[in-house]
């Protein structure tokens, strides 16, 4: 079990696009604990080889806690959250991304959620037909929609109450795998990405997840207005590609210095991890944030309210772009466009 789980955690640190390496980015949590678990139990029963044993998970340990170390509570916070009882109403807004799971038809529960909750920004994801159908008196309340089902698993609906402009359905690296981009305004105008690429899994590597996100990032850098990047990156927060995202992106994660947030699998507390991302740039105060409760799905609901102002935030300023940053992004859009090159000639 030691060796195992030292093994997990090496497995962790190749850089590779192969699904069986980067499905490790994943629990960090549990094979941190689990590692000081073992590694303890091994100290106890053999004192001579068990020591070198509880040596190595402790290591390996250590190694998964710097990973996640941003995401604990003792961790500085680089996002300021609270009342900003000095922004004009008209500025703020609320947010809900959730997840359905297409298998749930369970739709009374989350019409209900967004009955209550009542956000200016929806976003649904993994919605086919029957989920838009079922949604339709709620997402009637909305003036501006974008409507993407399907029946893969990667249908996406965007509604929203804010003005929106250039609205658009994209693809932006995987088939049949929409995102959502447009315009909004809260008083000043920004602009919103919606993501929801593949996980890894057998037969599926990350090329085409890694490509979708680093794209959606170098849009954010280009932009001049504020931006807020929101839905399930099918990637952790801690992982190498997410915080690529973020600084190559100019963000700010609410979570950092908070905790996970974590929001997958819904039913099994102990084993969950952050899935369902709330990115934004500087410009943005945020006055809450929370997961919510389970209404069927196998994700939790993220529930922010936002503003977005001009003047003093209080957040801290992004991380800078390293040229290593930079260099990393150029090889993940590399390893996509060679990846696609062999698919099709296959």
């Amino acid at each position: 079990m030691a060796a195992a789980l030292v093994l997990a955690t090496l497995s962790s640190t190749i850089e590779s696009n192969q699904w069986w390496v980067r499905i490790w980015d994943f629990p960090r949590v549990q094979l941190l604990v689990a590692l000081v678990i073992v590694g303890l139990l091994a100290a106890w029963r053999d004192r001579a080889f068990g020591r070198w044993l509880a040596a190595g998970c402790l290591l390996a340990a250590g190694w998964q806690m710097w990973r996640i170390y941003p995401y604990t509570p003792v961790a500085r916070a680089e996002v300021a959250i609270g009342a900003h009882a000095d922004i004009p109403a008209d500025r703020c807004f609320s947010l809900l991304s959730f997840n359905v799971y297409q298998d749930n038809r369970d739709f009374k529960r989350t019409a209900a959620l967004i009955d209550r909750v009542d956000p200016d920004i929806l976003l649904l994801m993994e919605t086919d037909l029957p989920w838009t159908q079922a949604m339709a008196p709620q997402l009637a309340r909305y003036p501006h929609r974008l409507l993407a089902p399907t029946d893969n698993t990667y249908g996406m609906i965007l509604a929203t109450r804010l003005p929106m402009t250039g609205g658009r359905t994209e693809i932006i690296a995987e088939p049949d795998t929409p995102s959502m981009h447009g315009t909004l305004t809260a008083g000043l105008p920004f602009r919103l990405i919606a993501l929801h690429p593949r996980p890894p899994h057998p037969g599926q590597d990350t090329e085409e997840r890694d490509a979708e996100i680093a794209i959606a990032a170098r849009r954010a850098a280009r932009e001049r207005l504020p931006v807020l990047a929101i839905g399930d990156f099918n990637d952790v927060a801690w992982s190498h590609t997410s915080q690529l995202f973020k600084r190559i992106g100019g963000y700010l994660d609410p979570r950092i210095g908070r905790g996970p947030f974590a929001t997958f699998p819904a039913d099994y507390p102990f084993l969950r991890w952050p899935l369902d991302h709330i990115f934004i740039t500087p410009e943005f105060a945020v006055r809450s944030m929370a997961v919510l409760e389970n209404v069927g799905s196998d994700h939790l609901p993220v529930h922010a309210e936002l503003c977005i102002t001009p003047g003093n935030t209080g957040n801290a300023a992004p991380e800078a772009v390293t040229r290593e940053d930079r260099r990393d992004t150029q090889e993940v859009l590399d390893d996509y466009a060679v990846d696609t090159r062999e698919e099709a000639q296959d």
